[in-house]
């Protein structure tokens, strides 16, 4: 367990050093592991087995056919984006929600939400969001605290509302169902929608000056721009009702896999976006060079951190920590409470994915030793991830804003997602003490999910 400890510690001040997460976790990894088995790093028969395993850990990546699912949902993400399904969401959002006090930061947080239910990617919702929404806040004279708040934080809604490509990671990474995750994280992510909303009046509420109303919009136009995300209808219902089994019926009889399902998404956004003419060959080629660059930069950092969890467990830590917990009659509830804790801290430090990876095969053993449910810590972790993604210092949307929007001082930002981060911590503790919000829908599905 010691040199476990150790190993994490010397993680995180490699990280903190600006050392890529991704060398970090595989060089302690590779060199904790030579020493588990040799009783140094210097022996030779421990070395050999190092790099004997992190061959293995390549190679098994490499070839596992689940990870596939990944680039698929990264490449529908990117043809979403090419097909301008973002500025339709965002304009019937504005149509319905635009004419309130703070209306239009409002619409931006809806129209992110049903952004993320097509791209999965909290990083490219912000990006994508921002470029739409971020002029027309401006226009009506809203504060830029308010406005890039909103987009920041509204982004975070990418990495849980399925399909989601961190909740697919977790799944391989703890053999837990993808069908069953994607269904937990519909009603957290329609919670996550209305605290944003809640903040957002508070804001308006403290300073009407930060958020004006926009124009009514007459009901015509509500649904002209209603009757225009149909592409948006018909992905969501294409991905995510094939994957549960909506068209097993005769004579289709299709109840898709999530790898499959991201596949069927893929080719959909794609035929979508090129009947829109958002597609050249210059501009499919750019967006299959993004995606093989993502995936390659994920593909990475799981190898890294599989390399980190094979010493981790080959140290005895997890059994370590089940042994603490056992021995001292710690309430499980507690024990909960300090990883949350733990969690919080390091998002403060560590960009989302890798908080995830670093931890996930440390606190998975221990929480499901306690007898909670998998799927149920899924969903804590993701929005524990939300958290750090708005979380000074790092906060990833703060400077992938920052970078889109130029003019804004990052502290301008950060101040703005206060109120974000706090409803956050709402969240996290109604999940935390109401399982059932998260376990309904997936109780319901019975052999559904894969």
């Amino acid at each position: 367990m010691t040199a476990a400890l150790i190993g994490f510690a010397i993680v995180l001040v490699l990280v903190l050093m600006r050392l890529p997460i991704v060398f970090a976790m595989g060089l302690v990894g590779t060199l904790g592991y030579a020493y588990e088995r040799g009783g140094s790093i210097f022996d030779e028969r421990g070395m050999k087995a190092a790099m004997s395993m992190v061959g293995r850990q390549i190679m098994d990546t490499a070839q596992d056919y689940g990870l596939s699912v990944v680039p698929l949902f990264i490449l529908m993400g990117l043809f979403v984006n090419k097909g301008g399904m973002a500025r339709e969401l965002y304009n019937v959002s504005n149509a319905f929600l635009g004419h309130m006090r703070g209306g239009i930061a409002m619409a931006t947080v809806a129209a992110c939400g049903g952004f993320s239910a097509i791209c999965g990617s909290s990083l490219a919702t912000a990006a994508t969001m921002s470029k739409v929404a971020m002029p027309q806040m401006r226009r009506y004279g809203y504060s830029d605290e308010l406005s890039t708040a909103s987009i920041a934080a509204g982004g975070t809604l990418g990495i849980l509302i399925p399909p989601s490509v961190i909740l697919v990671i977790y799944g391989l990474l703890t053999e837990t169902s993808i069908g069953k995750l994607f269904m937990a994280g519909i009603a957290p992510g329609l919670l996550g929608i209305l605290f944003y909303l809640f903040a957002v009046r508070w804001t308006v509420w403290r300073n009407p000056d930060a958020g004006p109303a926009g124009e009514r919009a007459p009901w015509g136009e509500r649904f002209r721009a209603l009757g225009d995300v149909w592409a948006v209808l018909l992905l969501f219902f294409l991905v995510i009702g094939g994957l549960y089994g909506v068209f097993d019926f005769e004579p289709l009889n299709l109840t898709f896999s999530p790898t499959e399902a991201a596949g069927m998404g893929a080719m959909g956004a794609f035929l979508i976006a090129l009947f829109r003419g958002g597609l050249t060959v210059s501009s499919t080629l750019e967006v299959l060079k993004e995606t093989a660059y993502t995936a390659a930069a994920l593909f990475s950092i799981l190898i890294g951190a599989q390399i980190f969890s094979n010493f981790i467990n080959l140290a005895g830590l997890p059994e370590a920590l089940i042994g603490l917990v056992t021995a001292y009659d710690v309430a499980p509830f507690v024990v909960i409470l300090m990883i949350l804790g733990i969690y919080i801290i390091l998002g403060c430090v560590f960009e989302s994915l890798s908080m995830l990876l670093l931890t996930v095969p440390i606190f998975f053993p221990l929480v499901t030793s306690l007898g909670y449910d998998p799927i149920w810590f899924g969903i804590v972790v993701v929005v524990v991830t939300e958290i750090s993604l708005i979380t000074p210092p790092v906060g990833l949307n703060v400077f992938i804003l920052k970078g889109v929007v130029g003019d804004v001082s990052t502290g301008t930002i950060f101040r703005g997602v206060t109120p974000f981060w706090v409803a956050d911590i709402f969240r996290l503790a109604l999940i935390v003490l109401v399982p059932t919000l998260v376990l309904f829908l997936p109780n319901q599905m019975g052999g559904l999910g894969h």
